[in-house]
């Protein structure tokens, strides 16, 4: 199907075909969400374990009454974990509660209002806050940033990563720009693992930033691999080659490895961003949940048990993936109807319909009874300029369930495309 190509009569005729199709699977009654990149029931369930695990032992490795208040930087074996993960020294790893996005929030407040390092680089003494936000991106980062009324300012993806001639451009021009978001592997929704030139370009910005420059490398799909777990460059290495071990601070935690709503979430930073970050959490708690941590030590106390876990993961999910991107290539391969990512990991899927479809295609796929994030969500302030990005999340469903929302969604973008051509 060639719309551009295809005269009044072929569109007409597709479009009677296509909303008799779609009368059928709404007389059907669907109800089915895949709006939100969740673990399913039988993924949390891999970690079931966690109950029980201690059986009345509370110490940890080093001796540590987990029961007690204090360890403001959270177990030693829970920050060695995370700098497996992350790829850097224990040393610069705080272990804490079970959400990575509060540890987010909490950065931003610290760099806002006190700064890392003096209170001359709080980011409040500007006239302006800005930050640099690749999309489609993740909607979260959007919601913490209009909080904080920190401006956003869009920049392009590519199949390597952020475009970086923009990015470097838009920085070194204008100081007001204050950070960056980053989902580096599996990027969020677009499943792009940023290449090694990117990762270097982005590790070597401290360089010409402004000053209290930060970029927030949420590493969330560090170990969510589908198939063989694929590399992403260590950005700390590059920063400490370029000197500016300043300017990133990176994100991970258990959300979608364990209990998501139960987990333990780790930051990485410098030694002098660690001085500042510390002044900030002491203000606020005297340290965190460590039976949590402890728990998850002894489910996972070595970055091998870890990947094993990640593997019964993925063997849930691939079925899932697999009936996402068939429905895709069958449908739309040799097509002009849109294009999408195959990603080899994470938790989504990321479809771009032709420009201006994607509300109407959320629309109808909604009346018909399948749930999809909100078009425009993957763009700061809702607002995509082409109206065509959507986030497809078949974690949750079954196989099954996700096929048949599939069929949903692939008619949808049909009629949407035929009807708009018509028009």
């Amino acid at each position: 199907m060639n719309l551009n190509n295809a005269s009044k009569d072929q569109l007409r005729q597709w479009e009677q075909q296509l909303s008799a199709e779609y009368d059928a699977i709404v007389a059907k009654k669907l109800s089915l969400d895949l709006t939100r990149g969740k673990p399913s029931s039988e993924q949390l369930s891999l970690s079931d374990g966690l109950d029980g695990i201690l059986k009345g032992n509370y110490k940890s490795l080093d001796g540590t009454d987990t029961r007690n208040y204090g360890g403001l930087d959270g177990l030693a074996e829970a920050r060695e974990l995370g700098a497996h993960i992350f790829g850097v020294k224990p040393a610069e790893v705080l272990a804490q509660g079970n959400s990575s996005l509060t540890l987010m929030f909490q950065c931003l407040i610290t760099a806002v209002e006190f700064g890392f390092t003096s209170t001359e680089s709080a980011w409040s003494k500007a006239e302006r806050m800005k930050f640099l936000c690749p999309v489609p991106g993740y909607d979260r980062h959007f919601t913490l940033c209009e909080q904080l009324n920190i401006d956003m300012i869009p920049v392009a993806m590519t199949a390597n990563g952020p475009d970086m001639d923009q990015v470097e451009a838009l920085v070194q021009a204008d100081s007001s720009i204050k950070g960056m978001w980053c989902v580096p592997k599996y990027s969020n929704p677009t499943g792009v693992i940023y290449s090694d030139e990117v990762v270097e370009r982005i590790a070597k910005l401290g360089k010409i930033a402004g000053n209290g420059f930060r970029v927030f490398w949420d590493n969330a799909y560090a170990v969510h691999d589908l198939a063989a777990a694929l590399p992403l460059a260590n950005i700390m290495e590059f920063c400490r080659a370029h000197s500016t071990e300043d300017s990133v601070l990176q994100f991970a935690s258990t959300s979608k490895i364990t209990h998501a709503g139960a987990g333990v979430a780790f930051v990485a930073m410098s030694e002098a961003n660690l001085k500042g970050f510390r002044k900030f959490l002491n203000a606020q708690s005297i340290g965190p949940d460590k039976v949590n941590q402890l728990r998850h030590m002894r489910l996972l106390p070595t970055i091998d048990a870890l990947n094993a876990h990640m593997q019964k993961h993925a063997r849930i999910l691939q079925p899932r993936f697999d009936a996402v991107l068939k429905a895709l290539d069958d449908a739309f391969t040799g097509t002009d109807l849109g294009t999408w990512e195959k990603p080899a990991g994470g938790y989504f899927v990321a479809f771009d319909t032709r420009p201006h479809c994607a509300k109407d295609v959320v629309r109808l796929a909604a009346e018909a009874g399948v749930k999809l994030t909100p078009a425009g969500a993957t763009f700061p302030y809702g607002k995509d300029p082409q109206d065509c990005n959507i986030r497809i999340a078949p974690s949750v469903p079954s196989v099954q369930e996700v096929v048949g929302a599939m069929e949903v969604f692939v008619t949808c973008v049909k009629l949407v495309a035929v009807r708009q051509q018509l028009a």
